[in-house]
């Protein structure tokens, strides 16, 4: 991102902090945030963040520094640095103001990316021992209260550790699991990797499952114990000093404080609300060994794609980068059957025998290649020839709907020769349709129009005769809509018996 860019950055809420770690400059940004973040409350000017840049071996100016850092302070991982500016040039006042400090959601922000970019794509162990901790921590919460003046600072130390253990075991099993299903749904899953997943999901997850099982009630029994004396943690818990924001507000707290947070706890041991978390590990290990299931049958399967075909392909992708280019085209030719195109003789059928195996494609004549042929490389024709089916329910079928076409025709051929004269008649769409077709081949026939002319049908004995009049219109109504012909007259009527002078205008 250019200079100008970075520092006509505008913040846009908690999202602009992850800005930095998707910018062009991403790694610059990173090692000033490292710098920041690294020590407890680090106050830094631009030119001691490049000195100490420069020592790390990445050099950049104390301008691109301060640019650096102000874009940072416009998304909000910087804040300015609060540093008593008492100096005793105005030169030295500025430079003092330059300072800055890691923001609370800025370190945060950057702590957390830094740890998901330094974790390994591997599996990560389940912190299954918490729960047994957990167990007991409960118990000394209960011993704790059987004495008539619990130690404050003793007991919140106890349910901070309830709580922390907790979220650590519930991250761990997360990261587990989502690692499983990115194994789990790899199509090439084969071989010694399939044996050491499969030795991995048998044993660790039952593993994890009969931990769950044994200290779920345990945990359970012991928050039904503490539920009812939550009230009293509570308040000996806020006996404790905590911190008040300048605007009156409380600080955020500690897990444990609240009842919500016990109410919680609770419920995912013992699913009172409807999502036990034991009942969703047991869920996720079956699913798990479905899928494991799935896939043994896969590679089992004598048919289609079941056997991966990973490790074959990642030796031919080893002998092409390691072969010189022509080799490497004849290898392949070899292995993918990409060989020079020929025309494939399908028989003594084909309609040019003219055509060999030396002949294009371009110039050779197309055949027809039987299914049996093309799909299964058999010649010979499978099955029994299909019955020849008889056409006289066709043919009877074919004979009425023509005998029927022909009969409308010829009403409505005489319903225009009684009409006569078609000027304002009012016929059926047939008739019209009729009309229609019949004026369209006379005018193609006649360009231009200089006398009477005649379009007939002898089939239908019907006989159009057009008079071409200037400014006359031939209006002929159906009940679909009205045609009007311009600058013509037309008349229907019998066909008449033409004589050798009419024989050029008929039809």
């Amino acid at each position: 991102m250019p200079n100008g860019e970075e520092e006509s950055a505008e913040p846009a809420g908690r999202t602009s902090l992850f800005a930095y770690l998707t910018a062009s400059s991403s790694v610059e940004y990173r090692a000033i945030m490292d710098l920041f973040t690294g020590p407890l409350l680090a106050d830094l000017s631009a030119a001691e963040v490049a000195q100490q840049l420069a020592e790390r071996g990445q050099r950049l100016s104390a301008d691109e520094v301060t640019a650096r850092c102000e874009s940072l302070r416009g998304w909000g991982n910087l804040v300015r640095g609060v540093r008593d500016a008492r100096v005793p040039t105005v030169r030295d006042f500025l430079r003092a103001r330059s300072r800055y400090q890691a923001s609370k959601l800025g370190g945060r922000v950057h702590r957390d990316a830094e740890a998901v970019l330094a974790a390994g794509e591997g599996a990560q162990e389940v912190a299954r021992e918490l729960l047994g901790a957990t167990a007991g921590m409960l118990s000394r919460i209960i011993e704790r209260l059987r004495e008539p003046d619990p130690d404050p600072e003793a007991l919140a130390g106890d349910v901070t550790t309830v709580f922390n253990n907790q979220r650590l075991f519930n991250e761990s099993v997360r990261d587990f699991y989502a690692y499983l299903n990115a194994v789990l749904s790899r199509y090439d899953l084969a071989g010694d990797e399939y044996r050491q997943f499969k030795e991995l999901l048998l044993e660790y997850i039952d593993l994890i499952t009969a931990d769950v099982s044994r200290h779920t009630p345990a945990i359970v029994a012991r928050c039904d114990r503490i539920l009812p004396l939550l009230d009293r943690i509570l308040a000996i818990l806020d006996k404790l000093p905590t911190l008040i924001m300048p605007d009156g507000t409380p600080a955020d707290r500690m897990p444990g404080r609240s009842r919500a947070d016990w109410d919680q706890f609770h419920a995912w041991y013992s699913g009172g609300d409807g999502r036990s978390g034991p009942e969703t590990l047991r869920a996720a290990a079956d699913q798990a060994l479905r899928q494991l299931l799935t896939n043994a049958k896969r590679m089992l399967a004598a048919a289609g794609t079941g056997v991966s075909r990973r490790a074959d392909l990642l030796g031919l992708a080893a002998r092409f980068d390691q072969c010189e280019p022509e080799e490497a085209h004849r290898l392949f030719a070899t292995a993918f059957g990409v060989f020079p195109a020929r025309h494939l003789l399908g028989g003594p059928e084909e309609p040019d025998p003219r055509d060999g195996v030396n002949t294009s494609w371009w110039d050779a004549i197309p055949i027809d290649v039987p299914m049996s042929l093309r799909d299964r490389g058999e010649r010979q024709t499978r099955g029994r020839s299909a019955a020849v089916p008889d056409p006289g329910l066709d043919e009877e079928l074919l004979l009425r709907q023509a005998e029927d076409e022909a009969r409308a025709r010829r009403l409505a051929a005489d319903e225009l020769v009684a009409a006569g004269a078609l000027d304002g008649a009012r016929v059926s769409p047939a008739a019209r349709d009729l009309l229609l077709g019949m004026l369209g081949a006379l005018l193609a026939k006649n360009q231009e129009l200089d006398g009477a002319v005649a379009e007939t049908n002898t089939d239908l004995d019907l006989e159009i005769t057009a008079i071409p009049v200037p400014g006359v219109a031939t209006e002929i109504s159906a009940r679909d809509g009205t045609v009007t012909v311009h600058d013509l007259t037309l008349h229907a009527g019998r066909v008449r018996r033409a004589s050798s002078g009419d024989a050029g205008r008929t039809a």
